[in-house]
């Protein structure tokens, strides 16, 4: 089957998984003209988990492939359908949807609705308000019915690219299989790569340990879903506003983070993590924290390192370990460390389900808008405290993510050029060195050349 091929008649569909009847005053809203954004929204997601499978990572190509799906909302007296035209034939086998796929498009439509009409719009939450970010974070996952009181520490958050080679891809499934087999449940970005890989080995060692409820949860966010669109084995899928709300629904659900090799989206997320845990607030906080890959991986890890003690400094490297082709040892370091965690939370009276005690500064809560004036504002000095400057570099990584892959990052690119980085050259000479490291692993985008959507500048 061709990557393009559409199926061009109309198809309805009904509700699948945990989305419940909309009223049809929720409907109207969002097929309101003065909420076509909104629907717009809910169009490109659709067609992202649609389009599963996949190998394009740039979400401007694959809105441009499929410009002539269309999707609408029917209600009737007994509940909604969805009419899908021009929908991606990768979706259906013998013309079914296959049920996977349909219960992620019902999940986007569950997300997309609740979060505008109860977070954005009611005005229940003051999204500047550090507070009320985190209260609106719990919100979604609760609606989303992930949250499971009662269940000791169990989830590990695994990180990692989409475009990584077929050896590091096989060592991810091999330490999902360790988990697994420790009755460990996997959360993830949700798209390919290293984010599936996981979550197949983790099926295998659950299915051994005959664990027929296994949890593989994927966190995603209409910025990114179009270039790592749900893989088939997400079993419950939840669309968070932006990054920042989804990296925080990652810190505050997992128990742990395992990451593996990847790209600048991996970096983000590592700079998320190690800026929030080198918080003085957080230091006594466990949270374990390991970085792992095949023995092919062994450089690449160095070199990750060197960049944060450069940066971040000694005191970062406390909160990670390195582990090298050995998944065994990784499971049995996070198992090890998941106890901590639980007897860390039994003895503070925190939730399992939410980590409420984790302090988020509010630098790594307000969304980045991918544009060359916040870009050129960055602040990148060693004069900042350590937790400060992961944020700061964060969002550099994250403004390089969306103009590699994100619809709107990608425009900005293409109308005024690169997006221009300044700093200190003792920040700006280690992340030149690592930015061309990924450059010539070819670890930026799937594609085979990569023209640099940045610039760094030292000052």
């Amino acid at each position: 089957m061709a990557a393009n091929e559409v199926i061009n008649e109309p198809i309805q569909i009904t509700p699948q998984g945990t989305l419940e009847i909309l009223s049809k005053k929720e409907v109207n809203h969002l097929l309101d003209s003065t909420h076509s954004k909104l629907f717009e929204t809910f169009r490109k997601c659709a067609l992202a988990v649609l389009n599963c499978g996949n190998v394009i990572d740039d979400s401007k190509a694959v809105f441009e492939q499929f410009r002539d799906f269309s999707v609408y909302i029917r209600q009737q007296e007994r509940g909604i359908k969805i009419e899908l035209v021009n929908a991606p034939a990768s979706a259906f086998v013998d013309r079914r949807m296959i049920r996977g796929i349909r219960e992620h498009l019902f999940a986007v439509l569950r997300d997309i609705v609740y979060t505008n009409q109860q977070i954005i719009e009611s005005g229940a939450f003051d999204l500047n308000d550090p507070g009320d970010i985190t209260d609106a974070v719990f919100h979604i996952l609760r609606n989303a019915q992930i949250l499971i009181p009662q269940q000791p520490p169990d989830m590990v958050v695994c990180w990692g690219g989409h475009a990584i080679g077929p050896r590091e891809y096989d060592y991810s499934k091999q330490v999902g299989y360790e988990l697994g087999l420790r009755g460990i449940h996997i959360c993830t970005g949700c798209g390919s790569g290293a984010m599936k890989g996981p979550m197949k080995g983790a099926t295998i060692g659950h299915a051994k340990q005959r664990q027929y409820q296994g949890r593989y949860l994927g966190i995603s966010e209409p910025g990114i879903i179009a270039a790592e669109p749900p893989n088939p084995i997400v079993n419950s899928l939840v669309i968070m506003p932006d990054i920042e709300k989804r990296l925080e629904a990652f810190v505050r659900l997992g128990h742990g983070i395992v990451v593996f090799p990847g790209g600048v989206g991996t970096f983000e997320e590592i700079l998320y993590v190690l800026g929030i845990l080198l918080n003085p607030a957080n230091g006594d906080l466990p949270f374990p924290l390991i970085f792992t890959g095949p023995t092919e991986s062994a450089n690449y890890f160095e070199r990750i390192d060197r960049f944060l003690l450069a940066t971040l400094g000694q005191e970062a490297r406390k909160r990670y370990r390195i582990v090298i082709g050995d998944a065994a040892q990784v499971g049995r370091l996070m198992r090890h460390g998941l106890e901590q965690v639980r007897r860390y939370r039994h003895r503070t009276h925190d939730a399992y389900y939410f980590n409420w005690r984790l302090v988020v500064d509010p630098a790594f809560q307000q969304p980045l808008i991918p544009s060359h004036e916040n870009m050129a504002e960055l602040k990148l000095t060693p004069d900042l405290p350590p937790f400060q400057l992961a944020a700061e570099l964060r969002r550099a990584f994250s403004g390089i993510v969306a103009a590699n892959v994100k619809e709107e990052g990608i425009l900005a690119v293409e109308k005024y050029g690169p997006f221009e980085i300044r700093g200190d050259k003792r920040i700006l000479e280690p992340l030149a060195q690592l930015l061309a490291d990924l450059v010539a692993q070819k670890r930026m985008k799937l594609a085979d050349h990569y023209e640099p959507t940045y610039r760094l500048i030292a000052e």
